[in-house]
């Protein structure tokens, strides 16, 4: 009996060793998952560390260059102002010398009517080059009154039904300049 106390105590002894062996290796093997767990959050940290750092330099980089294209821009803008007019101003530039040469010519010449015709034609040359630009006169007589185009400074009897509401005389024509009205033509309204 005793051999088979002893075979027993030596079978428990070898069923504890065993059961510490496993608890040791399970013990070890949580330590080696807490350590990778720490370093994969430590590895985690360090990538969303660099990628904050990406950002806040994309970032930075992005206001930079939208405050350039901003600065870029207000410049330009300011500049078309200025210059924007040199172009109609260029092709007004013949228009102003032949001026120059009538009021040069109409000291020496006694013929009114020449004086009259040379003047018509630089008034023509005028016109064209500006409606080239895009001017447009607004000449509406006889046309239904309109508040976009027109600004009434009276209003005078109708002389039949079909008048009323219509332009009867234009007294300063408007101008419109791409679409856009620059001046209301002045008119006289059938009322």
């Amino acid at each position: 009996m005793s051999e088979n106390f002893q075979s027993e105590k030596e079978e428990e002894k070898e069923v504890l060793n065993s059961a510490e062996q496993q608890n040791e290796a399970a013990a070890q093997e949580e330590n080696a998952q807490e350590e990778n767990r720490e370093e994969t959050i430590e590895e985690k940290l360090a990538k969303s560390e660099a990628e904050v750092a990406d950002l806040k330099d994309r970032l930075l980089r992005q206001m930079a260059e939208f405050d350039n294209f901003r600065k870029r821009t207000m410049k330009e803008k300011a500049e078309i102002i200025l210059n924007g007019s040199a172009g109609v101003v260029t092709d007004i530039l013949p228009v102003i010398d032949d001026l120059e040469r009538a009021i040069a010519n109409s000291a020496k010449s006694e013929d009114f009517g020449a004086l009259k015709e040379g003047i018509e034609l630089i008034y023509n040359k005028l016109m064209h080059t500006l409606e080239q630009k895009g001017l447009q006169k607004i000449s509406p007589k006889n046309e239904p009154f309109d508040t976009d185009f027109h600004e009434a400074i009276a209003m005078i009897p109708a002389p039949d039904e079909e008048s009323k509401g219509k332009v009867l005389d234009c007294a300063i024509d408007g101008y419109k300049l791409n679409d856009k009205v620059l001046r209301h033509a002045k008119v006289a309204v059938g009322q």
